[in-house]
């Protein structure tokens, strides 16, 4: 019946793909991309709040290049929040990758002179233990019986890998979005690790727009009937919810002078005489926006990685945001984009500016006019590559971006 209305209410179209979706009984969100390494961390790891521990950690990960002999050629990138460790095309999986052009030989970050690790985020649902992945101490997947996580959970997590891989010292941690708290985390929580940092379209805390636009999400899934209270595997799927909640994230990542110049007023070619179903083409684009994105994605990955984000603040603890930030002493480049609406780019100039007034004097800060928003760091390789290789590659001590090191009398 609710099927039905929906059919008369939005168009045949959505009512198949749900139909579809519905029938995959929650298998969807198990299928792990191929070419995955695995390491599996057999001891319990204990998280940041309400003093959660998971009993074991998978940690899913891919790399590029090759390890040098001193072993401290390795650029961690960190992914934002629905992106997989498949940041580039590997022998194990030929599909492009979600920084495949920012990525290999020449490009900007260089497979010929570093060795490239990307993980997936704890939480997550391509590999590394998250909601969907089963608890050895139930046999059942934890779904919201898993741990509210932080970023800084997320960090650790990723360095438990380099452990385990023998890597000491991290030429740079580079990352956008969520990536860039992973990256300024990473910075301070690993000072004698981490030789310099990337840190694109990011915030020294969370403020309350961003938390706003993720709320709403989480709202959209939570509300849906097929939620459950998060226990929707091996049932039908929260769809519905999913797909509204990517549409709105989708109009948070971009921009509107965007939206302007690719889709203006165009209607849909087949859209008929006005009506509430999708009429304009901006419409029908969110429309598979959600589609596409509800078929790979667990939603509540989504809930718990966007919570982590919601909490995210480099002051927590500490007591000020100055003197949380001030933890991270290692050279440092901010990029921020002039378009970008969820994480606005006077939140970088606040990394910036903070970061200088701890007295860190290596800090590079960009402004980047792209068109693309929040998502110019996939898009925009002419102005993110170039910064990105620059920074990478120059030696910061011609620079004059290293502190000389104070001799001990």
């Amino acid at each position: 019946m609710e099927l039905e209305k929906r059919s008369t209410q939005f168009g045949e179209r959505e009512v198949q793909s749900t139909y579809k979706l519905l029938n995959s009984l929650g298998q969807v969100y198990k299928q792990i991309i191929s070419g995955l390494k695995t390491y599996n961390y057999k001891q319990p790891f204990h998280l940041k709040y309400n003093g959660g521990v998971l009993p074991e950690l998978d940690i899913a990960y891919e790399t590029w290049g090759q390890l040098n002999v001193d072993k401290d050629n390795t650029v961690l990138i960190h992914p934002g929040i629905s992106l997989r460790s498949h940041a580039k095309t590997t022998e194990d999986n030929k599909n492009p990758g979600w920084w495949e052009k920012f990525i290999g030989s020449s490009c900007a970050i260089d497979t010929e002179k570093f060795f490239v690790v990307c993980v997936n985020n704890l939480g997550g649902c391509h590999g590394t233990t998250g909601p969907s992945s089963i608890n050895p101490l139930t046999g059942r997947e934890y779904g919201t019986t898993f741990p509210i996580i932080s970023v800084e959970d997320i960090v650790r997590v990723q360095f438990l890998l380099l452990d385990h891989l023998g890597i000491e010292k991290v030429h740079a941690s580079v990352g956008a979005s969520l990536g860039a708290m992973l990256s300024l985390m990473s910075g301070a929580v690993f000072q004698d690790r981490v030789e310099r940092v990337i840190a694109i379209s990011g915030c020294a805390q969370s403020h309350c727009a961003s938390s706003a636009f993720w709320y709403v999400q989480r709202r959209c899934i939570m509300t849906d009937p097929n939620w459950k209270g998060g226990n929707y595997y091996g049932d039908a799927l929260p769809i519905s919810g999913m797909k509204v909640a990517r549409e709105i994230a989708v109009i948070s990542y971009r921009s509107s002078p965007e939206w302007e110049h690719r889709f203006g007023r165009k209607k849909i070619e087949s859209g008929g005489n006005p009506s509430l179903n999708p009429y304009f083409s901006v419409e029908s684009y969110l429309q598979h926006q959600g589609e596409r994105f509800a078929e790979k994605y667990d939603p509540n990955s989504l809930l718990y990685i966007s919570r982590a984000m919601d909490l995210f603040d480099m002051g927590e603890g500490f007591p000020s945001l100055n003197a949380g930030l001030s933890r991270v002493k290692c050279p440092i480049m901010i990029l921020g984009v002039q378009s970008d609406m969820l994480y606005p780019v006077w939140q970088q100039r606040e990394i910036a500016d903070l970061l200088i007034e701890t007295g860190n004097d290596a800090v590079t800060y960009h402004e980047l006019n792209s068109i693309y928003g929040h998502d110019s760091f996939l898009l925009d390789l002419s102005n993110f590559g170039v910064a990105i290789k620059g920074y990478l590659e120059t030696d910061l001590k011609e620079m004059g971006l290293v502190r000389k090191k104070k001799h001990k009398l």
